[in-house]
């Protein structure tokens, strides 16, 4: 069975393939919104974006990225240098092993953004 280990958390849970990992990380415990958006989201459906995760290890064993997804965090300027890693939660289907950091802090800058 695929584990999804929380980094910040410092929690490591066990699912099935195929799981959601918004309604898993939720079912356990572990809070993916930040401040007011713990309210006010969109409950999985792709549109607020506030669910966003970054795949530290095992990206592979993330299902495809969605069209939803895509045009979600593709446009998106808040985690340059790491576009290819994030993923929202509440997309993101579980196939084996991850790592992921939940709530991952903005890069305005970018390693290569400025050089």
């Amino acid at each position: 069975m695929p584990t999804i280990k929380f980094i910040k958390e410092k929690k490591t849970i066990e699912v099935s393939a195929g799981a959601n990992l918004r309604q898993t990380a939720i079912a356990e415990g572990i809070q993916l919104y930040p401040g007011i958006h713990r309210i006010l989201n969109c409950h999985g459906l792709a549109q607020c974006g506030k669910c966003a995760v970054l795949v530290t290890k095992g990206m592979e064993n993330c299902g495809e990225m969605g069209l939803l997804e895509m045009a979600r965090l593709k446009p998106s300027f808040m985690y340059i240098g790491h576009e290819n890693e994030m993923r929202l939660a509440c997309q993101t289907e579980v196939q084996g092993d991850i790592e992921v950091e939940t709530q991952p802090e903005m890069n305005w800058h970018g390693e290569r953004f400025w050089g």
